[in-house]
């Protein structure tokens, strides 16, 4: 009877060998897949020079768009290379490299949780110097002298023809403009007409009246959650796969302890 007893747990040990790589492999797979939305996300930020925070943010002295992006990237970079080292340490069984990937996922998981802390605080600032950077732009568009943020006027060009609003608030805002010739032009973008320049002589009753707010703010929050979503996904995943790992780690302990056990 105890030979039995002996026998059933060593096959059941085994059979939990394949089991526990199998499911190892498979969340170190969504892992991995996370990783690579963050880096994706922080490349999208540095060089896609066609959405409106990049190109806001990353403009004069302000380098908010690459801190955010050199953070991103280092994160996505380190999930890659940890789930390459996690995925051959489970399939070779090389003890080492089991405890350097939990190592990892431990001190990954630290920073993360850091990180998401700092989203959370900081997002209401942020959001501050986004609607501050838009009233900036509207402040500064049509400026003859600052032609390099031409870029950022087309963009703006672009959401207010597009969605059909002016301004950030309502077409009033263009009042503070001090580049128009008159006090009563319009930005193009704000009418049905698109010529190419800047400015249009309209009547307001032929300007779009709703403000662009709304749809900013959904932008914005629609990113930040998206981010936040894959962070968050990003940490339970860690634990997920610390705990196979570590349960992985411990068989193959036993099974070269006790290999006819």
């Amino acid at each position: 009877q105890l030979l039995f007893k002996t026998e059933n747990r060593r096959m059941e040990r085994r059979d939990k060998t394949p089991i526990q790589k199998y499911c190892l492999s498979v969340f170190n797979g969504i892992f991995l897949a996370l990783g690579l939305m963050l880096l994706t996300f922080g490349l999208w930020l540095l060089f896609d020079r066609n959405n409106l925070f990049s190109v806001l943010f990353s403009s004069g002295e302000n380098h908010l768009v690459t801190y955010i992006s050199c953070i991103l990237l280092g994160i996505g970079s380190v999930v890659t290379f940890t789930s390459g080292m996690g995925f051959l340490g489970s399939v070779v069984e090389i003890k080492c490299l089991l405890v350097t990937y939990m190592g990892f996922q431990i001190l990954m998981f630290v920073a993360q949780m850091a990180i998401l802390v700092l989203i959370i605080m900081k997002k209401e600032e942020v959001h501050n110097q986004w609607n501050s950077r838009i009233d900036e732009v509207i402040s500064e568009y049509g400026n003859e002298s600052l032609a390099e943020q031409e870029p950022v006027w087309n963009i703006l060009n672009a959401v207010q023809s597009n969605v059909e609003c002016c301004g950030r608030y309502n077409a009033t805002q263009w009042e503070r403009n001090k580049n128009k010739k008159n006090s009563t032009q319009i930005p193009c973008s704000c009418t049905k007409s698109n010529p190419k320049n800047w400015f249009c002589d309209v009547s307001r009753d032929s300007t779009y009246s709703i403000g662009c707010e709304e749809y900013l703010n959904t932008w914005f929050e629609n990113n930040v959650l998206i981010l936040t979503a894959v962070t968050i996904s990003l940490l339970i995943t860690q634990i997920i796969l610390v705990t196979l790992t570590h349960q992985l780690f411990r068989n193959i302990i036993k099974n070269n302890i006790w290999p006819n056990e």
